[in-house]
């Protein structure tokens, strides 16, 4: 039978549509509903990170927290210290310094991190000592460190290794596994037992700026510096002799001129003596009784030369 038009308007086809049209609206809404509890539910649940998580220059990978422990340790980190770590992660660092009576920070770029570390600090009850700044570990101001406690791959040291150096000589930098390029750890180890991966500590001491020229009343000390380690010569009325072993620690610097080793500290314009058994006698005499620099017993700086580990590099801007 065929439908006329005004038939086809007044019987079921449209009411059926409508209907059709009701249902698939009705299930869109329950659908969206059922979205939108979901999110809730997720978004009620705290963040939990995940190992291997994408960051914005590395993956997330936890230092153990037995390393961490061992880290501190030979860092000799006390309540005096002011810690910080760079690419906090979890907090763990900053939390353990915090535990042994530091003021620490940590600046970390992903903000889901960063209020993970500070709840975990308040669990461990030292939220007042350790402190999570959401930032570019690039820019952030690491002048007034006197430990950092990292866990970096050596790029990223890299980019890091001038304002390393810049910071005040016997400051600790205390490292798992990694090294900026170049740079000898003063001491090292692995922990055994129970750690898993990951496992290995290096310790940098933040050397002096000891590069340059240096005279005494008798004789000329040139010295070049990479890091810690020293090379130059000490030269008298023109017989220039390499010097062998140098070396900083700190302030703390040591060489050896023809079989004879001296030791002493490093300051802006002054090298003085320990003042007692390396006061040295003969054709150089390096002493400076209690730390009292004269022309007559410590070395004075005539002219600064440019470390080769703290000369700028054409890193990319980011």
């Amino acid at each position: 039978m065929k439908l006329s038009p005004q038939r086809l308007r007044s019987n079921s086809v449209m009411p059926w549509f409508a209907s059709s049209r009701m249902a698939s609206l009705v299930l869109a809404f329950a659908c969206a509903a059922i979205a939108c509890a979901s999110h809730a539910a997720e978004g009620d649940k705290p963040f939990e990170p995940v190992v291997g998580q994408a960051g914005r220059d590395v993956v997330w990978v936890p230092t153990p927290e037995a390393l961490v422990e061992k880290m501190l340790d030979v860092a000799k980190v006390t309540p005096q210290d002011f810690v910080m770590d760079l690419g906090s992660g979890d907090g763990r660092n900053i939390i353990a310094a915090a535990k042994r009576g530091a003021n620490a920070v940590g600046v970390e770029y992903n903000p889901d991190m960063v209020e993970l570390s500070r709840r975990n600090a308040e669990k461990a009850g030292v939220a007042g000592k350790a402190q999570f700044i959401q930032g570019d570990m690039y820019v952030a101001d690491i002048s007034k460190a006197s430990v950092l406690a990292l866990f970096l791959l050596p790029e990223n040291m890299n980019k890091l290794v001038d304002k390393f150096l810049a910071l005040k000589p016997g400051s600790r930098i205390v490292s798992n596994h990694f090294s900026a390029s170049g740079w000898e750890a003063d001491e090292s180890g692995r922990l055994e037992g129970d750690c898993g991966s990951w496992c290995s500590w290096l310790l940098f001491i933040v050397p002096a700026q000891a590069a340059g020229r240096w005279r005494l009343q008798k004789g000329e000390l040139e010295l070049e510096q990479k890091f810690q380690m020293l090379t130059g010569t000490y030269t008298v009325d023109g017989v220039a002799t390499a010097i062998e072993k140098g070396r900083l620690l700190g302030e703390q610097i040591t060489f050896t001129i023809g079989g004879n080793e001296y030791k002493g500290k490093v300051s802006a314009d002054a090298m003085v003596g320990a003042g007692d058994e390396n006061d040295f006698s003969g054709d150089i005499k390096f002493g400076g009784h209690h730390g009292v620099c004269s022309w007559m017993n410590c070395w004075v700086r005539i002219s600064a030369g440019v470390s080769r580990s703290s000369r700028r590099r054409p890193w990319r801007q980011r």
